[in-house]
């Protein structure tokens, strides 16, 4: 199917067929090609997203994929009812990355120069009120199972455990609105191409690319946190010397500021493993999704105790001078 949609519409002869992340894909004379289904975007979304990968391209990053227009010149073309858009990646890498945190730094370095104002993929200044909008609709769903019975154990943890959670993003709330009110942003704070939730996995397991339908328009601090949260929580008793030499890694192409500090801390304080949890559980019609999902807020719940050392250790381990840069800690948390 797709070799048609690549000879007819691009005029390009398919060599072998490949699997990328969730993404069927081809590669044609040593340059891979990604089929990406784009049903449910905007046209001036899917046009911020092409501006962006040319700057990055114009800008030497060699492993971020472009848009391939049709033989008409078209951004998308359509195929059996469906839209797509193909990304074209002219270098190919296995996927081995050393100094994961320095390629981080680079790429937001060359993502804070586009010369463009970017409106649909913008998140600058914006978590406060999607963090308060996932907190109220969470508060809605506990309040109307709130004096009923629970139909089963996941419903019985998420009523017992939600308070606790609240508290908590409240916290990170309140915290990141105390940067705003207090800090002033550096020049290295201004907004950058990030990702959506940025991982070890994100730029591919099989082969090194950098795609732009995982990106947004943000902070770096945004990218640091995510990927800090997620290599907390894949193994919790060995995420430190991996985390150390990231962080000094991307530090020595970028430091710090104590904003980006701030709004880095507000964001592994957010739970949001915690919020993507339930959210999945009560979007999915998956008894088998649904299984998976209790055993992992079960886990959770049963690591809240170490969650809290994390978050508390969490400035000592990093070395961030709080005092020098008058950085304010969270009380209550446990060292």
């Amino acid at each position: 199917m797709l070799n048609n949609l690549l000879e007819k519409q691009y005029g390009i002869q398919m060599d072998e067929e490949l699997r990328v992340g969730p993404y069927h894909a081809c590669r044609t004379q040593g340059q891979i090609y990604l089929f990406v289904p784009v049903d449910g975007f905007a046209e001036d979304e899917l046009l911020e997203l092409e501006m962006l990968a040319d700057h990055l391209a114009r800008n030497g990053e060699k492993y971020s994929s472009t848009f391939l227009k049709t033989k008409d010149g078209q951004q998308m073309s359509e195929w059996e009812n469906r839209k797509y858009c193909v990304l074209k990646n002219e270098y190919v890498q296995n996927r081995k990355i050393s100094r994961f945190g320095r390629k981080l730094a680079k790429f937001h370095y060359r993502g804070r120069s586009v010369a463009f104002s970017v409106n649909k993929l913008s998140r600058i200044g914006q978590w406060k009120q999607l963090w308060e909008a996932r907190l109220d609709q969470m508060e809605k769903v506990w309040n109307e199972l709130l004096f009923t019975q629970p139909d089963n154990e996941f419903e019985r943890m998420f009523l017992e455990s939600f308070p606790y959670y609240m508290g908590i993003a409240e916290n990170a709330i309140q915290y990141l609105v105390d940067a705003e009110l207090d800090d002033d942003p550096t020049m290295m704070d201004s907004g950058t191409i990030s990702h959506i939730r940025f991982t070890d996995h994100t730029w591919g397991n099989s082969y090194y690319i950098k795609n732009p339908f995982d990106w947004v328009f943000d902070h770096s601090s945004r990218d640091l946190a995510e990927w800090t949260r997620e290599k907390y929580f894949h193994n919790i008793k060995t995420y430190e010397p991996d985390l150390k030499k990231f962080l000094a890694d991307y530090q020595s192409v970028t430091p710090l500021s104590s904003f980006s500090w701030r709004l880095y801390y507000a964001r592994i304080l957010f739970p949001l493993h915690y919020f993507t949890c339930i959210e999945t559980y009560y979007g999915t019609q998956s008894e088998q999704e649904k299984i998976l999902l209790e055993e992992r807020l079960n886990k959770f719940l049963q690591q809240s105790d170490d969650h809290e050392r994390f978050l508390g250790r969490f400035f000592d381990f990093a070395e961030v001078p709080v005092l020098k840069m008058n950085i304010p800690l969270v009380d209550w948390l446990k060292k």
